[in-house]
């Protein structure tokens, strides 16, 4: 009997939510080798650089893996195959690969990599995933498919035959380095992607609240809006405040900086939270948002700066964003603390003195 639950806003709109072992069999083979791309991407600690050449002159090669700079002579470095396919691989959807590698290697138009991984959404079957762990057997296998598998598919240009030096350094080549991949892994390590919420949903984890009381000393970070604040309080006031404690004459200008320290203090941390779960420039186009919502208030005559600031300030946190990621999850304290991140990246400014 199927389980009865509500249905969601999400559903009727989208749709079910689909796994991501799942969603991955719908990739295109374009996008199968972005994401391989991308998996890679995560383990800095193994590679100096990835580079995504599959296509028809790839020689072997979908995504390269440089243990080491390509520009050392016979750099180290690790092969990963891309093999979107609607089935678990078979040892005959592989050998023309291993082919390839062997001819091209032969040649020297590269290095032997020290590992060769296929990369498959439902991964080897159980005969390519057995030649994987015994090597012996899968040179065999390979040299009774040659003629069938390899010789004329290798390339365009000629047959390549097991005969003579190729044929000597097919049996001197070590077929140890060809490995089997862990999809559960790789989608486990996909995780530390910025692409990872875009490519398979499940939406942005929530951020702790701000130690309020945490927020004390003023920090370098913050010496340029912190200073437009003094100005724009003392256009209001005709007073001069240079520091945090001559704004215990007026509370309410005490009350208005304390409130956008720790607004500022949540739009950094907005900024920096969800750095490493979105693409580069997700926050740069929210704060872009924000600028331009704003752009026209701030340019706007008001009787004091500090009354320019409010009206901002109230502006930001009305203003409808739907397109960017970060509005889920955006608080008002965010918004109002961009402006004043506008402020310090000298995009507004409150009360130019220099006019």
């Amino acid at each position: 009997m199927l389980e009865k639950k509500f249905t969601s806003n999400f559903e009727v709109t989208n749709g079910a939510n689909i796994v991501p072992i799942k969603r991955i069999e719908i990739f295109s083979p374009e996008e199968w080798e972005l994401f391989t791309k991308e998996y890679l991407e995560v383990l800095k600690d193994d590679y100096v650089q990835i580079d995504r050449i599959g296509g028809a002159n790839d020689n072997g090669r979908d995504v390269i893996a440089y243990i080491e700079p390509a520009t050392v002579k016979n750099y180290k470095w690790d092969c990963f195959q891309c093999k979107h396919y609607d089935h678990s691989l078979h040892p005959s959807d592989v050998y023309v690969e291993i082919g390839k590698i062997l001819y091209y290697t032969f040649k020297k138009d590269y290095p032997i990599p020290e590992k060769y991984f296929f990369v498959a959404p439902k991964g080897c079957g159980t005969s390519l995933s057995k030649l994987l762990t015994d090597k012996d057997l899968l040179k065999q296998k390979i040299k009774d498919n040659w003629v069938q598998s390899c010789e004329t598919k290798i390339t365009k240009n000629a047959d390549v035959k097991l005969e003579g030096e190729f044929l000597n350094y097919f049996e001197n080549f070590d077929f140890g380095i060809f490995k089997k991949t862990n999809i559960k892994e790789i989608l486990d390590k996909h995780k530390n992607h910025p692409n990872h919420i875009i490519r398979f949903g499940g939406g942005l984890p929530s951020r702790p609240k701000i130690d309020e009381a945490a927020i004390d000393q003023i920090k370098e970070n913050e010496l340029v809006y912190v200073q437009q604040l003094f100005i724009s309080y003392g256009d209001e006031s005709k007073t001069k405040y240079e520091s945090q404690t001559d704004l215990q004459t007026n509370l309410n200008y005490q009350n208005h900086f304390n409130r956008t320290r720790i607004n500022f203090h949540y739009a950094e941390q907005l900024r920096n939270f969800y750095r490493d779960s979105l693409p580069i420039n997700t926050f740069q186009d929210f704060q872009d948002e924000i600028y331009n919502g704003i752009i026209d208030t701030v340019e706007d005559s008001h009787d004091n700066a500090f009354k320019k600031i409010k009206a901002s300030e109230q502006l930001a946190s009305t203003l409808q964003l739907s397109s960017n990621p970060l509005t889920t999850v955006s608080i008002v304290n965010d918004r109002k603390g961009i402006c004043h991140q506008l402020v310090n990246d000298k995009k507004i400014i409150w009360k130019d003195e220099s006019k």
